[in-house]
């Protein structure tokens, strides 16, 4: 029921929320927010991989002195003549005992302490990249794994007799294997020791345009990012992948600055998006979804959410409009997805491609799109999760010019609020 607009303000009708789904197959999940509307097949969600953590050594208790002796002084009238196969035997058992002292017995230790371990060559150069918002736990398991700082525990403790929990800085570094401890914190304090082209990608890209991006700064093709771009390369190593719709990244290549050392492959810098976006999620729990959404639904609305606000505080306010108008069965009518059916372009939102035929066209098809439209920032996502609660349908541009919106929860104040805005434009 909203009027398309030809100066910009269409773009910012009414979005709504529901556990609907696109057509193209999707039902509408049942949630607390959502009243009617059968129950969408359930897909599979997506998590973090689990960490893991290294097993606590322990060593083996000495023994005490005081032992009693083998045997006591006979004296002379006392001694008799042993038989010789008693005490051959006993020689026997005790060369047997004595071998399993002195090699079972710390082998088994070593195999309970955890430090039957391959030895590992130091000062061997080992380059990892330290995300953006890495807990003490995720950078303590970066160190280990790469033997830069063998024992998580060494870590912890510099790191506290330094008093540099929050003096750390993300970004690419160049350390050795079993540096000192000291020398590496200070690093991590320094910041960054690797140097080289740096590459951006702001929120809201999409694939495409992130290997356009890569193909600036690199020199790698577009097609060939774009083909290795696929999930399935991805998806053993990342188990948030599960189930991406059309087997695409989109929506989770983390939008970040980025720097490799050298000439990167299309798969690591994929790979360092995609840790990103890992750490970016840590903390919000998204493998449980919310509001009766998947975890990939959460990141879709996430999406529109992102293409929808240029002012973060309005994020989740918008979330309660696609929530609302999902609820109420209204189709979302976000002319950023139209743009995303239509394969992108700057210009304005026409009547002939309301007439797309694609499962992204939400003027057409009810509930979400079946993917992303681009890449979010965890703030778009965030607000996915955390919907304001509002009874708001519709909205559109405000005459401020600030990129700020009016809110309305009737067709007609939506209409006056349009009208004010095209004012604010003549």
């Amino acid at each position: 029921m909203a009027e398309l607009r030809d100066d910009g303000a269409h773009r910012h009708t009414r979005r709504a929320h529901t556990r609907n789904v696109s057509a193209a197959g999707q039902g509408r999940p049942q949630g607390t927010r959502f009243r009617t509307a059968p129950q969408a097949a359930p897909s599979r969600t997506v998590g973090a991989p689990a960490r893991r953590t290294a097993a606590p050594a322990h060593g083996r208790p000495q023994g005490r002195h005081g032992v009693q002796p083998a045997y006591q002084r006979r004296s002379t009238t006392q001694a008799r003549r042993k038989p010789i196969v008693p005490i051959i035997v006993c020689a026997v058992a005790v060369a047997l005992i004595a071998a399993i002292v002195l090699f079972v017995v710390p082998a088994v230790g070593r195999l309970i302490s955890g430090s039957n371990k391959p030895a590992v060559e130091a000062g061997v150069e080992v380059q990892i990249n330290i995300p953006q918002g890495a807990s003490g736990d995720q950078i303590a398991s970066i160190l280990s794994q790469n033997h830069i700082i063998e024992d998580p525990k060494e870590y912890y403790a510099t790191v506290r007799s330094m008093q540099a929990d929050a003096l750390l800085k993300p970004g690419d570094y160049l350390f050795t294997t079993l540096q000192d401890p000291e020398e590496v914190v200070q690093q991590l304090i320094d910041g960054p020791n690797v140097e080289g082209v740096t590459l951006t990608i702001p929120e809201g890209l999409t694939v495409q345009q992130t290997a356009e991006r890569v193909q600036e700064t690199y020199g790698i093709s577009a097609d060939d990012f774009l083909a290795q771009a696929k999930a399935s390369n991805y998806v053993s190593d990342y188990p948030f992948l599960e189930g991406a719709y059309n087997d695409s990244l989109e929506g989770y290549l983390y939008p970040k600055t980025y720097s490799f050392q050298d000439d990167p492959t299309a798969d690591e810098i994929i790979r360092a998006m995609l840790d990103q976006f890992e750490t970016e999620i840590a903390d919000l729990n998204l493998t449980d979804g919310a509001n009766g959404l998947t975890a990939q639904q959460i990141v879709t609305m996430a999406s529109l959410i992102e293409r929808e606000s240029s002012v973060e505080s309005e994020r989740s306010t918008i979330a309660s409009v696609i929530y609302n108008r999902l609820d109420e069965g209204m189709p979302l009518q976000i002319d950023a997805a139209i743009v995303y059916a239509r394969g992108g372009g700057s210009g304005t939102v026409t009547y002939d491609d309301l007439e797309i035929e694609s499962p992204y066209n939400v003027y057409q098809n009810p509930g979400l799109t079946p993917g992303p439209i681009c890449s979010p920032s965890v703030s778009s996502i965030q607000a996915a999760l955390n919907p304001d609660d509002t009874n708001y349908l519709y909205y559109v541009l405000s005459s401020a010019g600030d990129g700020s919106h009016k809110f309305s929860e009737t067709y007609d104040e939506f209409q006056a609020n349009v009208q004010e805005y095209r004012d604010s434009q003549s």
